[in-house]
């Protein structure tokens, strides 16, 4: 077993305000084009997401209709495995941005249908150990739901600086199962493309790392650059939800991470529908990086650019367009 002792810890994040009414899509759930494939994705509908932070704010008004199962793998509350209750507030954000019902108040998240497994593995002083997140991941990878849900999307938006190679092992076996694995780049960067960061486990090839970038499309300054950056997604002041029933603003990679996570419930129903068959790790891989599109920055800042879900259709219309005016 890994020590106990703060081997991880949540990335750091900056909250910049703290709301007790929301009433609206946020601004990187616009972003990304959500809204404008909630249709053709069924909102996420019957896609599970394991969400493996803080824990949650269960009665949360916006969540509380989107969360099919939990378990506790840290020491809060005496290490209770039913308990997922969150006493820091990050893990009830990612999980807003992730999936927030469209219940007419408050905020709605990326894939506002998708189920939420809630897997606590960091403590409420935001530390936990590799061994926590190693059972969640392999917790996630076996579970089943009360139907025969299987987890589809596993997000994680934690790191540290150790290279383990049992949670990497773990993050393959998730992957072999054809899970994707989403986590944050990280927020150890100093603003310049020709440097590098690395973070754990979001330097693993197998895993989709994201950075993060601004509401207007700038690359974000403390995101972390590395060679291993697959896309980028908002992550300054993201508005979600927060404990208390309340809505705060973050930013950081971690705020990113769950843009993605969301995006892929919304294309794994679209393009299973379309496919008429169950999608490969591989496969779900592919469609987003499909709907990715380049700013403009370095690969290893901005991979294969920012996430833009509806882009292909985008292109199909005014590929249209052309053909007939001109």
């Amino acid at each position: 077993m890994f020590q106990l002792a703060e081997d991880v810890r949540l990335i750091p994040f900056k909250v910049q305000s703290i709301e007790t009414r929301a009433d609206k899509i946020p601004g990187g759930v616009q972003k990304i084009q959500a809204p404008e494939i909630w249709n053709k994705g069924e909102k996420g509908k019957g896609i599970v997401v394991a969400v493996l932070d803080t824990g949650v704010q269960k009665d949360h008004p916006d969540l509380k209709d989107r969360i099919i199962g939990g378990r506790n793998f840290t020491t809060d509350d005496n290490g209770n495995p039913n308990t997922f209750n969150d006493y820091n507030g990050h893990g009830t954000h990612v999980a807003g941005t992730i999936a927030a019902s469209a219940n007419a108040g408050g905020v709605v998240g990326v894939a506002p249908e998708a189920q939420l497994l809630i897997l606590k593995v960091l403590a409420k002083d935001g530390s936990g150990s590799y061994d926590w997140i190693i059972k969640a991941i392999d917790y996630a990878a076996a579970w089943k739901g009360p139907n025969g849900e299987r987890v589809r999307v596993i997000s994680m938006s934690l790191g540290g600086p150790q290279d383990v190679p049992a949670l990497h092992k773990a993050i393959q076996n998730a992957v072999e199962k054809d899970i994707a694995v989403v986590v944050a780049a990280g927020n150890e960067g100093d603003g310049k493309e020709d440097t590098q960061e690395f973070a754990f486990p979001g330097a693993y090839s197998e895993v989709i790392e994201v950075a993060a970038s601004t509401l207007d499309n700038k690359l974000a300054d403390f995101s972390n650059n590395n060679n291993q950056v697959d896309v980028i997604a908002p992550g300054v002041d993201i508005l979600s939800t927060w404990i208390g029933g309340k809505y705060s603003s973050i930013s950081g990679t971690s705020m990113a991470t769950p843009h993605v996570s969301g995006a892929l419930a919304l294309l794994i129903n679209l393009a299973e529908k379309e496919f008429g068959r169950t999608l490969t790790e591989a496969e779900i891989y592919a469609a987003l990086i499909k709907q990715s599109v380049p700013l403009g920055y370095k690969k290893s800042s901005e991979g294969h650019g920012l996430v833009q879900l509806d882009y292909q259709n985008k292109v199909r219309e005014l590929l249209a367009y052309i053909a007939q005016n001109f």
